[in-house]
């Protein structure tokens, strides 16, 4: 399992300096690794703490308020899987020892800060596997009771036998042998169950197979404790039951009904409206000849059929009629696609056709005939005529592939582009273009110089709403760049990448001349609308901002508390001197200013000191999971702390209904978050139906 380290961690520190505290701090921070942090004060805080839910402990040599030993026994004595770190003055190995004996996850000497990251980021992965594992034995245990009922209610007569003897029979299996009660068969062998002419055959069959082969079958005649006989079908597959391992035995009786079974699974299996085949049948179709593609080292063609105007279709003849225009174009599919191509209806206005042993590129004469075909052909519809137009995507299976819903993508993505590029088009994917999106992170600065360039990157706005009746409008902006793909890139990586290359004060300036300029425009359309606008660490150092910021603002004329800018806590530590002069210069503009990512220092109001803020976003772990008691109680013990010091709060992450009621309780003053409403392209949210 992969380290997430973009979740945010909870770190206990048990050190009586609080300097200390915060370098430590810094270390993970530093490492890259979003950290909220406790710094222990003594025996009850920690039974307090206990209470939450930590992913680390880190402890000092020793402690005046709290010895480490006792910390670990409290820990041990909670039974709480928290893994404790021991700090030593030396590196004598008795002491590593007798702190790993004592329950330490590992020790080190104080100051070897490289190696201590790397030890918590293996306890770390050690114990998101372990939480994982936790989750995953109760799922099993969940999805064993549902088998067990499944199994106990299955029509199919269901039995698990070792060495010849039954250790599970469900309902059907004794109706059908006319036992009532499952005992009566506990002791009773498989093959007293069978007819005596067929107990020759059975005994060799179970020697050949030993419950080794998936579903092997076998007929012959069964035996009932009345002693009637019938003729029947035996399934045997091998299985666990209770953790041991045994063979499942399916019995299916022999009937006059094998026609209608057939036909029940042709149904199964067909769209019928068109009579192809459906989306379920066809993937696993596909998946099936993606195997033996790669077994064989042959290959296939999928194309993927996009009627592009099946809406305005739709809309004009109405869902009855546009049944019979399905299939009348599922008729042209057969007559240009016959065997072996297997075709399907894979949604509402999506058909795909699978055909082996062929390449795109080889197969490409025929789809252009069938979109010549489709869309110079004048549909009848009950008397209405209708035109069809269609974009083709082509993509192959290969060798190299082995999951057939990865080529589906392809082909479908390959029929989106064809879409964009205009109705009648087919496009075949290119395996260059999958090789550049994989190179796309080493390029990720060039995409960044070339979006600074060309004006390319995209500004989204996000409500922030009020709970306590502020008339005015506010939205966070957010930036986004997309790669040459068209797929959107992760945008903490994107700043990451900014700074790396020095080109992180370009792009908030960039946000912030875009951002005044889309306000100013919205403003003059008589909205009274402000902005949460982000800044960088390297913004925070960047002398010439402020003096371009009130020149950009008076050409915009706009009023400067229509301006919020907001930086991270993290920053904010790191260059407090910087950031108290901004916010200073800041607040002589008249602009707000908002730290985020707010609580997961040390002692996070001691840089409150020093800087002139008027919001505090809380950090997002803070409401992760607000359903327990222990997590509202630190929300609110927060929030009020916050209030005291006469700032006003937001709360992201907000993604629930259930949220409201806590948030309000706790005063809080601004929340933000997708159930109000996502990043948009527009600032449009109706803020007049979210006052309160």
């Amino acid at each position: 399992m992969a380290l997430d380290k973009k979740k945010t961690i909870r770190l206990l520190i048990l050190e009586d300096s609080q300097n200390e505290a915060e370098r430590l701090v810094s270390l993970f921070r530093n490492a890259g690794r979003a950290t909220r942090v406790h710094r222990l004060t003594g025996p009850e805080d920690l039974e307090q703490q206990l209470q939450q839910g930590w992913d680390l402990l880190v402890a000092a040599p020793e402690s005046e308020n709290l010895d480490p030993q006792e910390a670990l026994a409290a820990l041990r004595k909670a039974d709480k899987d928290i893994p404790f770190i021991q700090l030593l003055p030396d590196n004598e190995p008795d002491s590593v020892t007798e702190a790993l004996i004592n329950g330490a996850a590992d020790a080190l000497p104080q100051g070897e800060d490289e190696r201590l990251i790397l030890i918590a980021n293996r306890e770390l992965k050690n114990l998101e596997e372990r939480r994982g594992r936790r989750i995953a034995e109760i799922s099993l245990r969940e999805a064993e009771k549902r088998c067990q009922l499944l199994l106990d209610s299955s029509v199919d007569a269901i039995a698990y036998i070792h060495d010849g003897m039954h250790i599970y029979v469900n309902r059907s299996y004794m109706q059908l042998f006319g036992y009532e009660d499952p005992d009566d068969l506990a002791a009773e062998p498989v093959i007293n169950l069978i007819a005596g002419a067929d107990q020759g055959r059975f005994k060799d069959f179970l020697k050949q197979h030993k419950g080794e082969s998936d579903n092997a079958e076998l007929k012959l005649t069964g035996a009932s404790a009345d002693g009637s006989q019938f003729k029947a079908s035996m399934s045997f597959s091998p299985a666990t039951y209770d953790g041991e391992p045994c063979v499942q035995l399916l019995i299916r009786t022999e009937n006059d009904n094998a026609e209608l079974e057939e036909k029940l699974r042709e149904v199964a299996s067909q769209d019928l409206v068109t009579g192809l085949f459906n989306r379920n049948h066809f993937l696993e179709q596909t998946q099936l000849h993606a195997e033996r593609v790669v077994q064989q080292q042959s290959q296939a063609c999928i194309g993927y059929l996009l009627v592009s105007n099946y809406a305005e279709i739709l809309a004009d003849i109405g869902i009855g009629k546009l049944d019979l225009l399905l299939a009348d174009i599922a008729g042209m599919l057969r007559q240009q696609f016959g065997e072996p191509s297997l075709l399907a209806r894979f949604g509402d206005d999506v058909f795909t056709v699978l055909t082996p042993e062929v390449t795109p590129k080889q197969r490409s004469e025929h789809y252009q005939a069938l979109l010549k075909q489709v869309t110079e052909h004048l549909f009848e519809v009950d008397g209405r005529t209708v035109q069809v137009k269609l974009c083709i995507g082509l993509a192959g299976l290969s060798e190299a592939t082995h999951k057939a819903n990865v080529v589906i993508e392809r082909a479908h993505r390959c029929a989106e582009e064809a879409l964009q590029a205009g109705n009648g088009e087919i496009k075949l994917y290119d395996p260059s273009a999958e090789l550049a999106a994989a190179a796309s992170r080493g390029d990720l600065v060039a995409s960044i110089k070339q979006a600074l360039e060309q004006n390319s990157f995209k500004l989204m706005f996000q409500p922030v709403i009020s709970l306590r009746g502020d008339p005015h409008e506010h939205y966070e902006v957010l930036l986004r760049l997309k790669s040459g793909d068209g797929k959107e890139l992760d945008t903490t990586e994107v700043i990451a990448a900014a700074k790396t290359a020095g080109m992180a004060e370009k792009v908030d300036r960039w946000v912030i001349l875009n951002s005044i300029k889309l306000l100013a425009e919205h403003r003059s359309k008589g909205h009274d609308t402000r902005l949460f606008i982000n800044l960088s660490g390297p913004s925070l150092q960047d002398a010439g901002l402020l003096p371009w910021l009130g020149k950009a603002l008076k050409a915009a004329r706009l009023p400067t508390d229509a301006l919020t800018f907001q930086f991270n806590e993290t920053d904010a530590i790191a260059y407090l001197k910087a950031a108290k002069g901004l916010t200073e210069g800041l607040a002589e503009l008249h602009c707000r200013v908002a730290v985020s990512q707010f609580g997961c220092a040390a002692n996070p109001f001691n840089t409150l000191k020093h800087l002139k803020v008027d919001l505090i976003k809380v950090d997002g772990s803070y409401v992760q999971d607000l359903s327990g008691a222990e997590s509202q109680q630190a929300l609110k013990d927060l929030i009020t702390a916050i209030h005291n010091q006469a700032k006003l709060t937001i709360v992201p992450y907000v993604e629930s209904a259930s949220a409201l009621a806590t948030l309000w309780q706790a005063g809080v003053n601004y929340i933000q978050g997708h159930y109000l409403q996502g990043p948009t392209a527009a600032m449009n949210y109706d803020f007049s139906g979210g006052d309160e």
